[in-house]
């Protein structure tokens, strides 16, 4: 009977996740012996794809390593050896993980919210203390936050994010680029967290004590009167969490849920996808360097922080490293555009990705992508800008105009390369139809991604 309800609830996770009917196919599939199965014109030993929009997974259901659906042909689990707590792979990274292009993958990614030091760095103690029982946290993210001794930690120098990988691409070279392709999303753990620190965010308190240009003392938050970095002990900092549970909504949506007032709240609807996916970037010799902190994008993406890039979505990367070295992290549930209180609605996402070379000289990815960050989904292509593409190695810019001005000048070289519009005729374009939008304004590295409708271009505007 145990076997039973395993097997059941092992079932109904695996049609959240894929559908009924791509739930059926999959069955049929490994029925007749998991036959190779022929997406885009190539034939690979995966699962089916999943299509479209992803239901992602029960809200009661907690995705533990290795347990309920693993959509992708190869699967890394986030345990201490592999990852890296605050800092991303280095060129020449020893890869823990190796898949051919084309192949796909399944990563079991953490988020970082209820294991930072601020937090207690004890998950059990801190969701214990919003009502979650011990069977709801997640076994690596326990292991991670009391195993983890790869590198020291420093709460006040070290990026927060847990990065897992890298990944070695077969083929992939420098010139190249590589095509993520996002396959599902699906949260591990029925809750997240937001979280609001001192020093950070868009209205934060400058490191000399001052006030950014715009507001006054009274409106940087967290409020002045509560800082107690002096202190030097995480826990003390007066840090605002805020834990926020998911519910199902209508129509069986899944939906993230604050509280307004003594008795009302806020719902508002889930929307999975990796705030950081990117490429080594940066050459060093050592784990911690500065350049290789997980906080700032670069031109080898990282924490980039679009929410469009959830199930459906593409981002591709330039390659600077022998086999791309692909690393993954900061998932999030839930993401306003801007993510002005410092983080996204954080909690830890079960994701599958198919990584695709793209060799150079082929035009088999965008132009701009052979050497910037350059994201599509379904429905529009998104160029990126970012203030400041080399992270930290010279200096750090935060400018958000600069990051408007990249995006423009990257939209304006795909539709003239790309799709042979006459380069003043993409301006006017740009300026009557597209979109430009705020990604984020907390990672240092501030960004601004354009979204340029792709029904625009193919007739059927009505």
């Amino acid at each position: 009977m145990q076997l039973q309800n395993h097997l059941g609830a092992v079932r109904n996770a695996l049609v959240d996740g894929l559908g009924r009917r791509e739930f059926l196919r999959a069955a049929t599939a490994l029925s007749v012996g998991g036959a190779a199965s022929t997406l885009g014109g190539r034939a690979y030993a995966d699962e089916p794809r999943p299509r479209g929009r992803q239901r992602n997974g029960s809200p009661g259901t907690i995705l533990q390593p290795h347990k309920g659906p693993i959509h992708g042909r190869h699967y890394l689990a986030s345990l201490p050896d592999q990852v890296r707590w605050g800092y991303v792979p280095a060129v020449g990274s020893e890869p823990v993980l190796r898949m051919r292009s084309g192949e796909t993958l399944t990563v079991d990614t953490i988020s970082h919210e209820g294991i930072l030091e601020d937090q207690g760095r004890d998950p059990v103690a801190y969701f214990a203390g919003h009502g979650v029982s011990r069977r709801q946290v997640l076994d690596d993210a326990v292991a991670v936050a009391r195993d983890y001794s790869r590198t020291s930690r420093d709460f006040d120098v070290d990026g927060p994010h847990v990065i897992t990988g890298p990944v070695h691409v077969d083929g992939a070279e420098p010139g190249d680029v590589l095509e993520i392709e996002m396959l599902s999303m699906l949260p591990r753990v029925p809750y997240g967290v937001v979280s609001s620190r001192h020093g950070k965010g868009a209205l934060p308190r400058l490191p000399d004590g001052g006030v950014p240009p715009g507001i006054t003392l009274d409106e940087i938050m967290p409020p002045v009167a509560t800082d107690g970095r002096a202190t030097g002990d995480p826990t003390s900092y007066g840090n605002v969490s805020t834990f926020t549970p998911v519910r199902r909504g209508k129509a069986g949506s899944l939906t993230g849920v604050m509280p307004v007032g003594r008795s009302g709240q806020a719902a508002f609807p889930l929307h999975p996808f990796m705030g950081a996916m990117g490429v080594a970037f940066a050459e060093a010799s050592r784990l911690t360097d500065p350049v290789l902190n997980s906080i700032p994008p670069t031109l080898g993406g990282g924490n980039i922080d679009i929410n469009l890039l959830g199930s459906g979505a593409r981002l591709y990367l330039p390659v600077f490293a022998e086999g791309a070295l692909f690393f993954v992290g900061d998932p999030h549930l839930a993401m306003g555009n801007g993510e002005v209180a410092l983080t996204a609605m954080e909690g830890s996402l079960r994701s599958t990705f198919r990584l695709t070379v793209r060799k150079a000289g082929k035009a088999t990815a965008p132009s701009v992508a052979y050497r910037y960050p350059f994201a599509e989904t379904p429905d529009a292509w998104v160029p990126v800008g970012l203030s400041d593409p080399d992270g930290v190695q010279n200096g750090q810019g935060n400018d958000l105009d600069i990051a408007m001005r990249r995006a423009v000048v990257n939209a304006l070289d795909f539709l003239e390369h790309d799709r042979g519009m006459d380069r003043p005729v993409a301006y006017a374009y740009l300026s009557a139809a597209a979109n430009f939008e705020v990604s984020q304004v907390v990672d240092k590295t501030v960004g601004v991604h354009g979204v340029i409708q792709k029904a625009h271009f193919d007739g059927h505007v009505h």
